[in-house]
């Protein structure tokens, strides 16, 4: 991507001061918030940046690529007019691109006259199209219990040392529409990424085939970190693109949107705002709303954009503000459990924390299976009394249980190793997936089963047992 621009907007020369990422410009006037500032050294080596705030004093710039070698006396700024665009495309499918959106696998530049502006325009309410329709995956422990629908935004909550990458990059490579004749792209976006797993990221897309219909924006750790906080927008900006304008339907995977926060943190200190929870600024639910509003379906487009963000939660802690507030805008979670993985089961997607608020809109007839809905509700209900049964199992020991009790532990082994656990290129079709539920409530009485008709026990409750 090109950033060479014409000479055109005021120039100013020196600032007031440099702090962090941000230069101090005074005595600033026509300037317009968020506007893309031109920033030159005594050398002539040219840095983007935009304008982040604008008072009587001073405009505040975000320099984009880093500070250093900057001194406050002898730089140059001329604000250029125009917010940050990027030059979309259709060819950008197949591409690796760093977090601003130029090339990382040595090939040009995309060729397009139709400039975005990375911030996008609000989707009117009344334009939106209600989320609906599966998205298959090919992991059960979505597909059959938190089943992702399109134009939906699902989460991921992880934690330190647990698989998330895997599970992401597995999503990527797997997920489809069961209408195969409908096209479906992705767009990939890793904000911080080391080295190491931006390349396990490629080889993984390449190996599988899938890198043909991925775009990918990866912003690396040692970038400027305020190159973070452009990123998913960049990413964003081009799956409007394939889906509104090319009518494609597009899966916007983001991780990890923890580190997108602390950059936002890192500037909202920077600028002297006053800290709100754990240090980030107040006006963090509307900045990270600005991001996942972007998702969903509109009226007389037949595009829609599929939004999985990855966050880890430091601690573990669900309750940390970027979980905490995440989960108020988006449809649901998928969480991952640390007991699990510790104990060998992959993905360790969580049971019962886990949830898509829209499932029941993506299931069922004309989608799935006519089980799939009544079924997920069944394991849902069964495998939470196992969890009650295992509390009571510590305090009194698994020999004073019931009958019915040890069966219902037995199930939780079978729902564990068989329906969540599966191999990391295990990609089960959803049928498989429900059979498999139907294989764990197997070992149950069949009059503890409230959940689930009478004729679909008829027809699903005997087959397992046959």
């Amino acid at each position: 991507m090109n950033f060479q621009v014409e000479d055109r907007g005021l120039q100013y020369t020196g600032a007031a001061r440099i702090e962090g990422s941000l230069v101090f410009v005074e005595r600033v006037r026509d300037v317009g918030y968020d506007e893309l500032v031109e920033i030159c050294d005594p050398a002539g080596h040219r840095r983007l940046g935009r304008v982040l705030d604008i008072s009587d004093m001073h405009a505040v710039v975000q320099v984009l690529e880093g500070t250093t070698g900057l001194a406050s006396g002898t730089l140059r700024a001329r604000f250029l007019g125009e917010s940050f665009r990027l030059p979309v495309s259709r060819d950008m499918l197949g591409r690796v691109f760093d977090g601003l959106g130029r090339p990382l696998d040595g090939g040009p530049p995309p060729l397009s006259g139709d400039r975005r502006d990375v911030n996008g325009l609000p989707i009117n309410p009344v334009a939106r199209r209600y989320p609906r329709e599966f998205i298959q995956t090919g992991l059960s422990a979505i597909d059959g219990m938190n089943a992702l629908v399109r134009g939906q935004k699902l989460p991921i909550f992880s934690g330190n040392g647990l698989p998330h990458d895997r599970v992401s990059a597995q999503i990527v490579r797997q997920a489809r529409l069961l209408e195969e004749q409908v096209e479906f792209s992705m767009v990939f976006a890793g904000l911080g990424v080391k080295h190491d797993v931006a390349q396990y990221f490629i080889r993984n897309f390449e190996d599988s085939g899938a890198r043909a219909r991925v775009a990918l924006f990866l912003s690396l750790a040692d970038a400027p970190s305020v190159e973070r906080l452009l990123t998913p927008r960049v990413a964003l900006t081009v799956a409007e693109h394939l889906a509104f304008d090319c009518g494609q339907h597009v899966l916007v995977l983001i991780t990890d949107m923890t580190n997108y926060c602390e950059s936002l943190r890192e500037v909202g200190t920077a600028r002297g705002e006053i800290p709100g929870r754990k240090g980030y600024p107040g006006y963090l639910y509307s900045d990270l709303a600005s991001l996942y509003e972007r998702a969903g379906r509109i009226e007389g487009s037949p595009g829609s954009i599929t939004q999985v963000a990855i966050l880890t939660m430091p601690s573990d802690d669900i309750s940390h503000p970027v979980p905490d507030l995440t989960g108020y805008i988006t449809e649901g979670q998928i969480v991952l459990d640390r007991d699990l993985f510790q104990r060998g089961v992959y993905p360790p997607i969580a049971g019962l924390p886990s949830l898509s608020r829209l499932m029941k809109d993506g299931v069922g007839p004309g989608y799935t299976r006519d089980d799939h809905a009544p079924l997920a509700s069944q394991l849902f209900a069964c495998y939470a009394y196992v969890k009650r049964v295992r509390a009571l199992a510590v305090v009194i020991g698994e020999e004073e249980l019931s009958a019915l009790d040890k069966l219902y532990l037995k199930f939780g082994e079978a729902f564990e190793q068989r329906f969540l656990n599966q191999g990391e290129y295990e990609n089960r079709p959803v049928a498989t997936t429900l059979d498999l539920g139907w294989d764990a409530l197997a070992l149950l009485p069949r009059d503890e089963l409230h959940r689930v008709s009478a004729a679909l026990l008829a027809q699903h409750y005997r087959q397992a047992h046959g």
